[in-house]
């Protein structure tokens, strides 16, 4: 990859091209609830209802229409447990291109059935191995192996052309409209998307401010940033699964570090919960399904920092990137932004092993808006006390500081597992 050349701005327009009877134009729609909470103009870019419910079809079949007819004849592998794989299905069953994709075991089977429906009688799925690492190991001796294409999630020049047709969009669409945006707020994984868009933005509208929100378990592209090349991160946050990238790409790196001399960019690190509480919001107030990475860039907006140097009323697009979200995650969606919003908490308890140790805790511990949602109680014959694992749901934020004062004063040995405890991930899980 780092022979190959960086996408021009006359690349993403002939992407463009290549897309407008395969990908529609997806909507820009005002988001009145963003805009009420921010105080800005706030703009959603829906990504999320392209045929794939992600941007991932656009650089995928500006790579299929780049091939040779030789290479067409080959076929084409890539190995994705999420939207890539989507995105080459739906490419090659509109290009006519076999496509080889791999899959780890643990993708979930709505996902397996979704990329065999997206490609038809164009696309073979194969599951191998437990984890991502596996299925890209098997994707590659497959290429090597048959001659076929490696189609990669990112680090490609024509994936990275075919994402910028998404800014080329925001900026006919509001143009149409009779406005420029004020600033851009775009997710980052690897890094495709928006080293695409600030290829753009660059030349088309210098100066424009371009905010990249990534999840602050996976920060990669500020790792990048801040070593001066990509690196891999030490541990990776999963729960953003379309945007948990260890490394960013070599040719998106050199994109975006390219074009900051050209915009005002500016990072914006998010944490986990607050994702969860702004999918919550599109979903319960917009009507809007969005997958945790889908719900990056607009969770962003809801960060003091992100919204620092702009103007009250600042016409700001935010892009859904995705909508792809399994509805059994929505239990653990729910948990994690009551968590972050101060509303739930957990405590290892000791209580004594005497008659009425509960009701004394229900009666002078617990306020009258309390309310128990885990109870993992361990009696221990040979001891004078027993540990629990309680779950307390309260209705304000504020309401926690009495409840530490009641269990201070109470007879009780109480321990409050914090939010980065390796305990409270395993409640998490």
């Amino acid at each position: 990859m780092a022979e190959a050349s960086l996408p021009t701005t006359a690349d993403v327009d002939r992407a463009a091209g290549l897309l407008a009877s395969v990908v529609p134009p997806t909507p820009l729609q005002r988001a009145d609830r963003l805009s009420a909470l921010t105080g800005l103009d706030v703009w959603l870019k829906r990504e999320d209802l392209t045929p794939v419910r992600s941007y991932k079809a656009r650089g995928a079949y500006t790579v299929l229409a780049g091939l040779t007819d030789e290479e067409r004849a080959r076929g084409v592998t890539c190995a994705s447990a999420g939207n890539h794989a989507q995105g080459v299905a739906f490419a090659c069953a509109r290009a006519g291109v076999h496509a080889t994709i791999f899959l780890p075991r643990t993708t979930p089977r709505q996902k397996r059935d979704r990329v065999a429906a997206l490609g038809g009688e164009q696309v073979e799925v194969v599951i191998a191995g437990e984890a991502y690492d596996d299925a890209a190991v098997a994707a590659a001796d497959f290429a090597a192996a048959s001659g076929a294409t490696v189609i990669p999630a990112f680090d490609h020049p024509g994936i990275i052309a075919g994402q910028g047709t998404v800014a080329a969009e925001i900026l006919a669409q509001s143009a149409a409209l009779g406005w420029q945006p004020d600033a851009l707020v775009l997710p980052v994984g690897g890094a495709g998307l928006i080293a695409g868009c600030l290829t753009v933005l660059a030349e088309r509208v210098p100066g424009v401010k371009v905010i990249a929100a990534e999840p602050s378990g996976a920060a990669s592209l500020a790792a990048a940033l801040a070593a001066g090349g990509p690196v891999e991160l030490e541990s990776v946050d999963p729960f953003v699964d379309g945007a948990a990238v260890r490394r960013v790409g070599d040719l998106t790196y050199e994109a975006v570090s390219g074009a900051r001399s050209s915009v005002d960019l500016s990072l914006a690190a998010v944490p986990e919960g607050l994702i969860c509480v702004e999918m919550l919001a599109l979903y319960q107030v917009d009507g809007i399904i969005a997958e945790p990475a889908g719900a990056l860039a607009a969770s962003a907006l809801r960060l003091d920092e992100t919204r620092a140097g702009l103007e009250p009323g600042s016409k700001v697009v935010a892009v859904v990137s995705g909508g792809n979200n399994d509805v059994s995650r929505y239990a653990d969606i729910v948990e994690r932004a009551l968590v972050h919003e101060g509303l739930k908490h957990y405590f290892l308890i000791e209580f004594p092993q005497e008659p009425g140790a509960l009701r004394r805790f229900l009666d002078d511990v617990l306020g009258p808006d309390d309310d128990i949602t885990l109870f993992e109680y361990t009696k221990r014959n040979n001891r004078e006390t027993g540990p629990a694992l309680v779950g307390l749901e309260m209705q304000h934020r504020d309401d926690l500081a009495g409840l530490l004062e009641r269990m201070e004063a109470s007879r009780l040995r109480v321990q409050k597992v914090p939010p980065d405890s390796p305990l409270f991930g395993f409640i998490l899980d």
